[in-house]
């Protein structure tokens, strides 16, 4: 691959790491703040037991914040990508199996805005689409429009 065609398909990667970014902070904000409702969220899959659901309630959102921060700056870009394709995965599956047992529940993604709005195969469709951009940042985003560029600079 030429090294335009690398300039052009990490220029490309950018938008998408930033939305991510945005999308996982803006997805934590709510979650930060109300650990508890987020753990409500959480139970109403009924996959975890109850003794990690306090745990995923607070720990989860702060990964999420951190990863999303990372994106936005271009900081470990793709060790960030790769945690949130792997958030994906592990969402994507809960909501899988929550589907499957037909459970009328709300994803918990975003806060209470969203309570009226149950799961149902369009948010699988929406999460495999960020899935989807979290493996293109990891496969073309070496880092060269964001902090990893300017860190490795300094080395």
């Amino acid at each position: 691959m030429s090294r335009r065609t690398a300039n052009v398909l990490c220029l490309l990667a950018v938008p998408i790491r930033l939305a991510l970014g945005v999308l996982f902070v803006a997805a934590s904000l709510y979650k930060i703040a109300e650990p508890y409702e987020f753990g409500l969220s959480i139970a109403t899959y009924e996959i975890l037991p109850l003794s990690l659901i306090n745990i995923m309630a607070i720990a989860l959102p702060w990964i999420e914040v951190f990863v999303g921060l990372t994106l936005i700056l271009g900081f470990w870009t793709r060790a960030s990508a790769l945690a949130v394709a792997g958030m994906m995965v592990m969402f994507m599956i809960a909501i899988g199996i929550a589907l499957f047992r037909d459970l009328p529940i709300g994803c918990g993604c975003f806060a209470s805005a969203e309570a009226g709005d149950e799961i149902s195969s369009a948010t699988l469709i929406r999460d495999a689409v960020w899935l989807a951009g979290a493996i293109y940042i990891v496969v073309v985003d070496d880092g060269r429009f964001g902090l990893d560029r300017v860190l490795s600079k300094v080395d």
